[in-house]
C-alpha cells in the first residue's frame, strides 16, 4: 500500500482527462499580453477565466507603486509579521481596508485561502458551532476542519432551511457562526443575504460572509454583496481576497468586534508565515483607491457580463441563474465538458473546466469570468465560437436561416 493508492482513482481520471487533449488544469501561458489577452500554444488567445474582475493587472499606477516597493523595500519580507514586524505599506493597507469597508479593525494574511483558514480556525473550536452553505468554498471548509466546531450545513440559498437548523440549536450551548459568500465561485449565483441576516438578527449568532468575489463587484462603492443588500451592519465579518478585482495575491478579514486584534497572536495561519511582500502590498493599496476613483469600471464589467449571459441563454447554452461577472455554462456530460473545453482553446479562447465533486450537483460546467478590459468585441467574437462550437458538438441548434422572398 503506498501513499498515493488513496488517490488512484483521481489519478487515472487526469490521465484520461490529459489524453484528450491539453491539459485543462496546467495551461502553461508563453506570454500574458493584456488583462484580457494572452499567447497559448503560440496563439493569441482571449482570456475568460482569470477572475482579473477589473484588469487591474496592468493598471499603470499599480504596477508604478510595485516597481517603486521592489527598488526601496527589496523583493521580500521573509517572515511572518509577528517574527519580522511590519512594513508601513502593510500597516497602510490595513488601515485602507478598514477605511474603505467602514471598519474599526482590518488583517491582512498572505491569501485568500490562508484569510479563511485563519479566521475560521481561530472564530469557533472545539464546542462551538459552524453553519455553512452547502456549496461554500474548499477554504471555508478546510478553515472549519482546523478550528474542530461542529460543521452544519443548510442547503445552499437556502435560508428557510439555516432557519430551521438554527431553530433546532437554540438551546445548545456554544457560539454559532454562520457563513456564506457574497458571489459564489462556480456559477456565480449570489447569496439571498437579507434573509439569511433576518434569520441571524431573530435567532442569535454571527455572521461572515466571504467577497472573495463580489468585492470591487457589487454595491454603490464596491464593498460587495453585504452594501448591495444593505445588511452591512448584519455582518460581523468580511473575508476577502486581493487575487480577483484588485489584481495582486493576499487576503484579509474586516471587522468592527472590540477584541479582533487578539487574532495576531492566536491565529496560526498568520502567525507562522511569511507577510506578503512590499511590491504586492503596495499595488493593492494602489489597486484599491483605483477601486474607489473608478465606479465605471464595475458599470463596463457588469455589462460585459451581462452581454456574455444573455448571448449564450440566447443560444440554448445552460446558464447560471443570475448575470454576475461569473458565467458558468453547464454541460451534459464529462466527456463533452472535455471536448469543448479543448475545442474553445483551440479556437483562440481561454476558460476553465469545472468537475465534479468541486462543482455543484455534481455536474461539469465551463465557467468563464469576465473582465471590465474585455471589450464588446472580444465578447462577440467568444460568442460566435460558442456557437460555431456548440452547432458542431450538437450542444445547442443551428440558427435558423432567413429566406430572401
Amino acid at each position: 500500500m503506498g501513499l498515493f493508492d488513496k488517490h488512484i482513482a483521481y489519478r487515472d481520471a487526469y490521465n484520461a482527462i490529459r489524453q484528450a487533449g491539453a491539459d485543462p488544469f496546467s495551461v502553461r501561458f508563453d506570454a500574458v499580453v493584456s488583462p484580457t489577452e494572452g499567447l497559448i500554444n503560440g496563439k493569441r488567445t482571449i482570456l475568460l477565466g482569470t477572475n482579473n474582475y477589473l484588469g487591474l493587472t496592468f493598471d499603470e499606477q499599480a504596477i508604478a507603486s510595485s516597481v517603486k516597493a521592489v527598488q526601496e523595500r527589496g523583493t521580500g519580507t521573509t517572515g511572518s509579521r509577528i517574527a519580522n514586524g511590519s512594513f508601513e505599506a502593510h500597516v497602510e493597507l490595513e488601515e485602507a481596508l478598514a477605511k474603505f469597508y467602514k471598519r474599526k479593525h482590518a488583517m491582512v494574511f498572505t491569501t485568500g485561502y490562508q484569510a479563511n483558514l485563519g479566521v475560521l480556525s481561530t472564530l469557533v473550536g472545539r464546542g462551538d458551532h459552524l453553519i455553512l452553505d452547502a456549496d461554500s468554498h474548499a477554504s471555508i471548509y478546510d478553515g472549519a476542519r482546523l478550528g474542530h466546531a461542529e460543521v452544519i450545513r443548510f442547503r445552499h440559498n437556502d435560508p428557510e432551511d439555516l432557519y430551521k437548523r438554527l431553530r433546532r440549536m437554540k438551546d445548545v450551548p456554544g457560539e454559532r457562526l454562520i457563513v456564506v459568500e457574497g458571489i459564489y465561485s462556480m456559477i456565480g449565483d449570489t447569496a439571498p443575504l437579507k434573509e439569511i441576516a433576518a434569520v441571524k438578527r431573530e435567532l442569535g449568532g454571527y455572521l461572515l460572509v466571504d467577497e472573495a468575489h463580489s468585492m470591487g463587484v457589487l454595491g454603490e462603492h464596491g464593498r460587495g454583496l453585504a452594501e448591495l443588500a444593505g445588511v452591512e451592519e448584519d455582518v460581523d465579518f468580511v473575508v476577502g481576497t486581493f487575487s480577483k478585482s484588485l489584481g495582486a495575491i493576499g487576503g484579509f478579514c474586516v471587522s468592527d468586534m472590540d477584541d479582533f486584534d487578539v487574532m495576531r497572536v492566536t491565529c496560526r495561519p498568520y502567525m507562522f508565515t511569511a507577510s506578503l511582500p512590499p511590491a504586492v502590498v503596495s499595488s493593492t493599496v494602489t489597486a484599491l483607491r483605483r477601486l474607489e476613483e473608478q465606479p465605471e469600471l464595475r458599470h463596463k464589467l457588469m455589462a460585459n457580463a451581462r452581454r456574455l449571459y444573455d448571448g449564450l441563454s440566447a443560444m440554448g447554452f445552460m446558464t447560471g441563474p443570475t448575470s454576475s461577472p461569473i458565467v458558468a455554462i453547464t454541460m451534459p456530460d464529462t466527456e463533452r465538458a472535455i471536448g469543448m473545453w479543448n475545442a474553445l482553446l483551440q479556437n483562440g479562447v481561454y476558460l476553465n473546466l469545472a468537475l465534479p465533486p468541486a462543482t455543484p450537483d455534481s455536474r461539469p460546467l465551463l465557467r468563464t469570468s469576465v473582465s471590465a478590459a474585455h471589450s464588446f468585441e472580444q465578447i462577440d467574437q467568444v460568442l460566435a465560437v460558442f456557437a460555431e462550437i456548440g452547432v458542431a458538438m450538437g450542444l445547442i441548434e443551428a440558427p435558423l436561416k432567413r429566406v430572401s422572398a
